[in-house]
């Protein structure tokens, strides 16, 4: 298969097929020619569709390889299957499908053998990976019958390291089960309904080396691999000394420095004083002029590189054209056919496009975010998060608006708010930009807090929404949520749509006439307080005339919270914190003043006391007596209120205590479990109420401090009960939560041993929960830091921290073999 367009390695794939991309000096799919004809596979059919003519060109017929070779155009993407099926009248017999455009060594003879001792249908060739959550995560039983298939999982998902490779054995049948011209999938359609109906589908896992070079972080170390003899390939040219490979005709300096391993392809040209140091690849007709200098960098073919120019962990199209005294530093790539003139710089990250021009002495910025290490997602827990103004700055804002509205049609609407810190009203107005600037109308519902955003993107009918805010997290950083229609997280694919435009820079530019206006709304607090008080009965708060304590950040809330306390005729008393809180301030800061609330209510006689994060996302509840409520607790009460009031299922997370099962059990109502993502947390809520037509902000107590604090008072008020009385009818529970560092490359290692060796029962849900006769254990892979979240509960706190310690020493054990 050599259809692949490569839009992740963009600029080097603009004008070139990703198969055709050289690595180690030869293209991918001859490294690919190669190990087929060394297992005895010497008929090929290749299935094209980008660029077919440069694959076509370069390798004709196939006899100057070795191999015969025919080609199918696909006219329109036809999936991975569908694609072969262009073929069937070629494949009359057992065949093997691979992809042009990785890079790999596996044992191929081993996999076919392997399939005819099976009488396979079909046969997975698969191999471990550290971190596989990019992969189709497969599961085998001991015969190695496929059991279970898991396209590009979360951590939370990871219950095994041993991934699809897209290398697969196959029976001519397998090409039977659709029809030609139907777009079909492999591990999306095919292997799945082979599975369903029981056919013998088989994977087999291979030692060795393979890697789809996805990324170009992942291209670069391909290099590498291939010169420390880390991948099994041939490597062109003569080896001059150890680790030192030279091609036909070139000629270097006596004077040039050279350290291995390193590779110089034909007819290239290496001045006197200049070094070419390890892990550097030349490619063929380049010209290195004196005093230059390049360091694990690789070079296609003909590059110029004048004197003094000093090349750093980059990778350079061909026909580039550094100049002297030029620079071009870690993570930066340069497209096919651009100039850098003398003494430019292009900062670490710098993407240029093919045919570019860098003027003289200019510097480039860097164009990415992050850093040149490791590769990370752009989106994490809480949306797109940075420091304000150093990370998060207007320009970038405004490329993440791009980014987002291409990936949407033209004319669709986005509903855009923000807090009321000018950080954020800034950044919010550069994301307008980059969202008109592809065709997008932007409504903007301008100050809000969270809840109320995603209130206001469902009741304007938008088709997504991004809300700005001071990070709940760290107050220097600005948070970016991406809300849906419905007004819930946006999905991980949605998020991964937006990561690879950003990083290819290819956004959608409309014309002067077709740019759309903003359209303000400004009566969006008002609605969000009708909507708030259509649950609430409002007139029985009046006639109570609740006196609380309250802490919250002034500046973002005050504007509305006036108005809501005084409709519910709420006599609310500010505590100042002791300190101004004109700046914004993180939840941990906040959480620390509850012992001067629960001293305020307690000794004032008040009904309660509430913290309210600057987001209207959390809430810390305080009852008469000063006796805090606890996050856990919170969720039972939520879920309590739910279920005496009969207003449907209850929806907590995996990490919920059982304690809510027993009220369930007790008031004859459902629990149904999400995952801890807020992202499958809000999903599961909306569709189930909008599905039963039920009243939506009624569950939304979860996620909406102000709709939790009045509801729990309204509650009280009507059965005449106090806080602390409603408390007391949750059943005692005990939880711990700890967390276990574990390497990123360990994880999938970690979650694959406690599935195969399990303790108890097992639930994988959301990361890998067990039960034993004293409790349950959780334990979730973070997406974002390399440690694994250990949550549990016992029958007693001796229990749970029992539980926590054997699972501790269990990870760490596994993660140090």
């Amino acid at each position: 298969m050599a259809g692949g367009e490569g839009s992740r390695l963009r600029p080097l794939t603009c004008g070139l097929p990703k198969p055709m991309m050289p690595v180690a000096n030869r293209p991918m799919m001859e490294h690919i020619l190669e190990l087929l004809k060394k297992h005895g596979v010497q008929e090929i059919g290749v299935t094209l569709q980008y660029l077919p003519e440069a694959i076509q060109g370069y390798f004709g017929n196939g006899s100057d390889f070795g191999v015969h070779m025919r080609y199918y155009v696909e006219e329109v993407p036809l999936g991975t299957a569908g694609s072969v099926k262009n073929a069937q009248n070629f494949l009359d017999e057992t065949f093997v499908v691979i992809s042009g455009d990785a890079l790999t060594d596996l044992d191929l003879s081993q996999a076919m053998e392997f399939h005819r001792q099976k009488g396979a249908l079909a046969t997975l060739v698969l191999t471990p990976v550290d971190i596989p959550l990019e992969y189709g995560v497969v599961i085998t039983d001991k015969e190695g019958r496929i059991a279970q298939f898991l396209e590009k999982p979360g951590w939370g998902e990871v219950f095994s390291d041993t991934v699809n490779t897209g290398i697969y054995i196959l029976e001519p049948e397998v090409l039977n089960y659709f029809a030609p011209g139907q777009k079909f999938d492999f591990s999306k359609n095919l292997f799945p309904l082979l599975l369903k109906e029981k056919q013998p589908l088989f994977g087999v896992a291979l030692s060795g080396y393979w890697c789809d070079i996805g990324n170009l972080q992942q291209y670069v170390q391909a290099h590498q691999d291939c010169l420390t003899g880390k991948v099994a390939v041939t490597i062109p040219g003569t080896e001059v000394v150890p680790g030192i490979w030279v091609g036909d005709n070139s000629v270097i300096h006596p004077d040039a420095s050279m350290k291995g391993p390193a590779l110089i392809g034909d007819n290239c040209r290496v001045g006197s004083g200049a070094l070419i140091d390890a892990y550097s690849v030349i490619g063929n007709g380049c010209l290195i002029q004196e005093h230059a200098s390049i360091k694990r960098s690789v070079l296609w073919d003909n590059v110029f590189l004048g004197g003094r120019a000093a090349i750093r962990g980059t990778v350079l199209g061909s026909q580039v054209k550094v100049k002297a005294n030029a620079a071009i530093y870690e993570g930066s790539v340069v497209g096919s056919d651009s100039i850098i003139k003398e003494r430019a710089i292009l900062k670490p990250d710098v993407k240029l496009w093919p045919g570019k021009v860098v003027e003289l002495g200019a510097l480039v910025e860097s164009s990415l975010v992050w850093g040149t290490n490791k590769a990370k997602n752009l989106f994490g827990i809480e949306g797109i998060s940075g420091l304000t103004n150093i990370e998060i700055t207007p320009e970038f804002a405004s490329r993440v608006g791009s980014a987002y509205g291409t990936n949407l049609a033209i004319g669709t609407k986005i509903g855009l708010s923000s807090d009321r810190f000018p950080a954020s009203r800034m950044i919010k107005e550069a994301l307008a930009c980059g969202l008109q600037s592809a065709g997008i109308e932007v409504v903007d519902f301008g100050a809000a807090f969270t809840p109320m955003h995603r209130f206001a993107v469902r009741a304007s009918h938008c088709q997504g929404g991004i809300h700005i805010r001071i990070s709940s997290q760290r107050a220097d950083k600005i948070n970016l949520v991406f809300t849906n229609e419905k007004g819930g997280n946006i999905s991980r694919s949605q998020e991964r749509k937006i990561e690879n435009t950003m990083a290819r820079e290819d956004v959608r530019r409309l014309e002067s006439p077709d740019i759309l206006p903003v359209r303000r709304v400004t009566d969006t607090p008002e609605q969000y307080l009708t909507h708030l008080c259509q649950g609430i009965n409002s007139k029985l708060l009046r006639e109570a005339g609740h006196r609380l304590a309250l802490v919250y950040d002034r500046q973002n809330l005050d504007p509305f919270m006036t108005t809501a306390l005084d409709s519910l005729g709420i006599a609310a008393e500010h505590l100042e914190a002791g300190q101004s809180t004109t700046e914004p301030k993180d939840w941990q800061w906040y959480k620390q003043i509850i012992n001067k609330l629960s001293a305020n209510v307690q000794q004032s006689g008040k009904a309660a006391g509430a913290i309210i994060d600057p987001n209207g996302d959390r809430l810390i509840l305080v009852d008469s007596q000063g006796n805090e409520v606890s996050e856990e607790i919170l969720t039972a009460l939520i879920s309590l209120i739910i279920l005496k009031e009969q207003a449907g299922p209850v929806i907590v997370p995996v990490t919920a205590p059982r304690a809510i099962d027993e009220l369930a059990d007790k008031y004859r109502g459902m629990v149904i479990r999400t995952k801890t993502s807020q992202q499958d947390f809000i999903d599961k809520i909306m569709n189930h109420q909008l599905q039963n037509n039920q009243e939506v902000s009624h569950h939304f107590m979860n996620f909406d401090a102000l709709l939790t604090l009045f509801k729990v008072l309204e509650f009280c008020t009507r059965e005449g009960i106090s806080l602390e009385q409603l408390v007391a009818e949750i059943p005692s529970f005990y939880l711990q939560q700890k967390e276990v560092a574990v390497p990123w490359e360990a994880k999938g290692r970690v979650i694959r041993r406690l599935i195969e060796e399990p303790s108890g029962e097992l639930e994988l849900l959301d990361g890998v929960k067990v039960f034993h006769p004293e409790g349950w254990a959780l334990v979730l892979p973070d997406p974002e830091e390399p440690v694994c979240r250990i949550f549990t509960e016992g029958i007693s706190m001796e229990a749970a921290e029992e539980l926590t310690n054997f699972y501790s020493d269990k990870i760490r054990k596994i993660s140090e073999m």
